[in-house]
Order: C-alpha cells, then structure tokens, then sequence
C-alpha cells in the first residue's frame, strides 16, 4: 500500500515545529518510529532551477527523498504507525544539495592529520626550524616526512634546499614533499640514502635539480622521486585503515558529504569497503584508481552502498610550481624546459583503447597546455565520445583555441578553483601574461559547453567546501587580492558556483540519477552552513561554518 501526506498534515508538521519554544531547538513530532524525517527550519537550496528554493525536504527510512515543500508531491511505503515524524530543525541555518569534491587523496588527507604538517609555514627559515624542533627525539637514522610547503611568498623567494636541511639533519635523513604532491626536498642523507646524490641522468619523465658540481640540491620531481620514497616503509593495513578514516571523518566534519577520490592503490578498496560496513566511513566515495587497478575497476570489487569503483587515474604531466607541468612553448621564466611528460600519446592511445572496451572511465591529470591537447587529440583520432564521460583532471591550462575542444569532444573538465587563486601569485612569472588566456578558464569552459566539476586536490590544498566556493565566484586570493593576468572574467556566478559541487561532480560520476539536486527520488545528501553563501558578500564565504552534515538522510556530522 502507498500513501500521500496529506498537506495539511504536514503543514501542522511545520507549524507545530516553528511555535516550539526556543529552549528546545531539536524536538520529534511524535513518536520517530515511521522512518520519516523532515527538514526545515531554515533555508534549503535546492538546485532546481525551477524551484530553487523550498521551506522543507522530506526523507523516507531508506535515505530518499520523497518530497519538498512546496509543492507537495510526496508518498511513500506505507509504514507501521503513520504518526511519527522526527523534525530536524536547522535552526536558521541553510541547507544545499550534498558538497562533493571531486577530486581528493583520502588516504593523504587521513596521513597529513597523522604526520608533520607543513601547511602555512612561511619561510624556509621556519621550515628548518619546525624540522629541527620535530627532530629531537627521534633516533639517529630515522627518516622524518612531512608534507605541504609551498615556496610561493616566502621571503626567501626560493624553494628549500638539502643544504638547508643539512644544518640540522646531520644524523637523519629528512623527506618534505612539496603541497602539489610533484616535487620534496631531500636533505643529503636521504639523497645518498635514495643513490641520487651523485646520479647524473634523469629518469623518464621526472628531474633532479643540480648545482655546479653536478649534485642533486635537493629538490627531487616526479617520477624522479621514486628512490626517495623507497626509503620508507610501506604503510600496514591498520596505518592505512586509520588514516582512510580520520580523512573522512576530517571531510564530512568540513561539510563535504561526497568525493571522488584518485590514485587508489588497489589494496586500499578492501580496507573501504570494510570501514563501511563497520560504520566508519561516513564519506560517499568514487574512487580512481592508479593503473594498477583496472582490474578492480571493470569488476566493480568491493563496493558498497557508499562506494563505487569505476574509474582508473593517469597522468600526463607534473605540476605548474615545480615546472613539470608540459607546455607547448618553453617556461618564461626557465627557457631551457618545456616541463615534463610522464604519459607518451602513443601509451596514452593503447590505455584509451583499453578503457574504452572494459568499460572503465578514465580520470587523466593534465595541467600544461600540451599536456591538455595530447588527451583532447589522441581522444578525438579515437573517435570517442561524450557518453563515455572521461575526465580531464585539473584542466589547469589550455591553449585558448583548445578551449572549446573539451566541451565539443564531450570530456569533463574536473578542476579547482582553490588552484587557481594560490598559483596565480607565480603563473604569470612561469607562463607570462599571455599564455594565462586560457589558465583556469571555469566560465570559458561552461560557455562553451564542458561540464566543469569542481573540487579542491586536497591534501594538496585544504579541502574546504568554503575556499573552494570562495575561490569560484572570487577569483581573488584569501586576502582579497587579484593581479594582473587574473582574468577575473572567468569568475562564475553563485548558481554555477553550487553547480560546481553538487550537480556537475553528480554527472561526472554517472549518479546524477541519486545525487546534485534536492527533489523527490534522489538520496537524502545535504550539506548545512550557518551562513547564506547565495548571497552574503565574498569575503563573507570565508567566514561561513558547517553545521551538519547529512549522508543518505543520517547526520554524520553536527557542530557542537
């Protein structure tokens, strides 16, 4: 049997819910024993153009929603006793379609909670000094790591180098990696240690910075940095299952109720699908894995309710701060590179044809401009299409005539606003003004076509919901400030903006069937900030808290 609600019940629902005394914020109409929850008490975006706003939101017992009010257009299984209904009363606050950041690194999120943290140090003299603090203690010979330097803005106006860690590492080797994941610097302990000290030649598709004498200084790129990483230990099933956890606990705690998630070693997909059913994952996840898991990707292993396994990660190029990204003309600043290539087309066409006929959507980072056209050319000589939506990830830039390629070829364009206003402070000095035409270009993007779904490369920035909104409709660093070459232009509007993390990221992962929007039929994902981001002015966003988060209609996160 299946019933409507009767509107004038649930609009004494509602009156009941707004005449309670303030003293009880939080109250049940009764009994919560139907499985029907209902949200309201605030604002709620919905997404729905045409309706975009509406004054409640109801959930069923299976985490879906069965209707919005206005209109009233809801029904659902017939439950035992019919009278209970738990109110959720958001108390003001406003309520959005789930957050989704679609692209992150789980594991590294958890691991940076769990090790040295290098975010905001501003200095390489800060950076030695917070390393020889973190030192002491630790026997001789043991490697210390930490992660998330970046040069840009320090005094200094230089990456660090193994000679300034050398100062006070004399009996431990020191690994940093810089905050894009592309490049460390090394002390000379770890440099001999890893047996690139002296090395002359540089592995395909990675480089070793050197001084006059031919030794490596220090600074260590991409897949230059494999002996580096050797160094350490491979990270047991409980270190990765504790660090997978705090990361998504540290996300839905930020307001994010969804993320795609890449570069997944396969052995972790087990260790997912086990937190879930332990009730310890709370984060919806859609996972790409590194080529090594193909495989799994095309089987679909270990999914859950929260958890899909469908894509796998590739890499065309490095990163724009340590030059590794592949440009079509050489840096301005450093003529005698182009950047670095770690993916040939000819391997890129054999990968695309294999993804193409196991059904696996393929998620490819590409940031230099030639890195970009590579992927648009060697997908167009397939002749693929939009149906297969694969993924450009990071999109950073592009020549200007390649612009409206990505949209035509049917290629999602999965990028981060938070990049663009911490690299612009040096892209002008790496590119030169006229080559940041085409950087970063969200609204350009969008106006020809591309979905452009938006996301943060946490642990390579912080991984807020709010920077990242912030970022989009801005355009301005966190202070505010914007330069000459900013094209603030391809700033978006609040309603893109939203779209950015909420219906684009949906599409891009084939589940805007159950996710994106508020409305009848799709999962009950809702992100809560105590502030109106449609609407408050920019610097405003940034101020903004979550306050709850809702995946599948159970609050997984509230702010005291």
């Amino acid at each position: 049997m299946r019933f409507a609600v009767p509107a004038t019940a649930l609009f004494s629902v509602l009156f009941l819910t707004s005449c309670k005394p303030e003293a009880q914020p939080e109250a049940a109409a009764g009994p919560a024993d139907t499985g029907i929850t209902i949200f309201t008490g605030g604002t709620i975006y919905t997404g729905v153009p045409e309706q975009p706003v509406v004054e409640a939101v109801v959930v069923d017992k299976s985490g879906r929603i069965v209707g919005t009010v206005p209109p009233l257009s809801a029904d659902w299984d017939d439950p035992s006793d019919a009278s209970g209904v738990e109110i959720i009363d958001l108390g003001g606050a406003y309520m959005f379609p789930g957050f989704t950041d679609s692209h992150i690194h789980l594991l590294g999120i958890g691991q940076r909670e769990l090790t040295l943290n290098l975010e905001g140090t501003a200095s390489v003299d800060e950076l030695v000094t917070r390393v020889e603090a973190e030192l002491e203690g630790l026997p001789p010979g043991a490697i210390l790591y930490g992660r998330g330097w970046i040069e840009t803005g320090w005094p200094e106006g230089r990456m660090p180098s193994a000679a300034d860690l050398d100062a006070v590492s004399a009996d431990n080797p020191v690994v940093l990696t810089r905050a894009d994941g592309h490049a460390l610097v090394a002390n000379s302990a770890a440099l001999a240690a890893a047996g690139i000290l002296d090395l002359t030649d540089d592995p395909a598709g990675g480089h070793v910075e050197r001084g006059p004498d031919g030794r490596a200084t220090g600074i260590v790129i991409d897949n230059a940095a494999a002996p580096v990483y050797a160094l350490f230990r491979a990270p047991s099933e409980a270190e990765l299952t504790k660090a997978l956890e705090i990361g998504a606990k540290t996300y839905v705690a930020r307001g994010w109720t969804g993320a795609h998630n890449m570069s997944v070693e396969p052995r972790e997909a087990p260790l997912m699908a086990a937190l879930d059913a332990d009730g310890r994952l709370s984060l919806r996840l859609y996972n790409a894995f590194d080529e090594r898991g193909f495989d799994l990707a095309r089987q679909h292993q270990f999914e859950t309710d929260t958890i899909r396994n469908r894509a796998v990660k590739l890499y065309m190029d490095g990163a724009l701060g340590s030059r590794g990204a592949l440009l079509i003309a050489p840096y301005s600043d450093r003529p005698e590179t182009s950047g670095l290539s770690t993916l040939e087309p000819t391997v890129l066409h054999n990968l695309m044809m294999r993804a193409n006929e196991e059904q696996v959507q393929l998620a490819i980072h590409a940031i230099g401009d030639l890195a970009n056209r590579n992927i648009l050319d060697t997908f167009e000589e397939l002749g693929y299409g939009a149906d297969l939506r694969w993924r450009i990830e990071h999109t950073q830039i592009l020549a200007p005539e390649d612009i409206e390629r990505v949209g035509a070829l049917g290629l999602v364009a999965s990028m981060q606003p938070s990049h663009a206003i911490g690299d612009l402070h040096f892209a002008p000095a790496r590119l030169g003004i006229d080559r940041l035409k085409g950087a970063y270009a969200w609204k350009s993007l969008l106006q020809t076509g591309a979905v452009v779904a938006g996301g943060s490369d946490a642990p390579v920035e912080v991984g807020s919901p709010l920077i990242e909104f912030y970022a989009a409709v801005a355009r301005k660093d966190l202070e505010g400030f914007s330069g000459e070459g900013w094209h603030p232009e391809e700033a978006l509007s609040r309603d893109e903006a939203l779209a950015l993390f909420t219906s684009a990221p949906a599409f891009a992962a084939f589940q805007e069937a159950d996710l994106g929007t508020i409305e009848p039929g799709k999962l009950a994902d809702f992100t809560v900030f105590d502030r109106d981001l449609m609407t408050v002015p920019e610097a405003e966003i940034l101020e903004a808290k979550a306050v709850m988060t809702v995946v599948g209609g159970e609050i997984v996160y509230r702010a005291e």
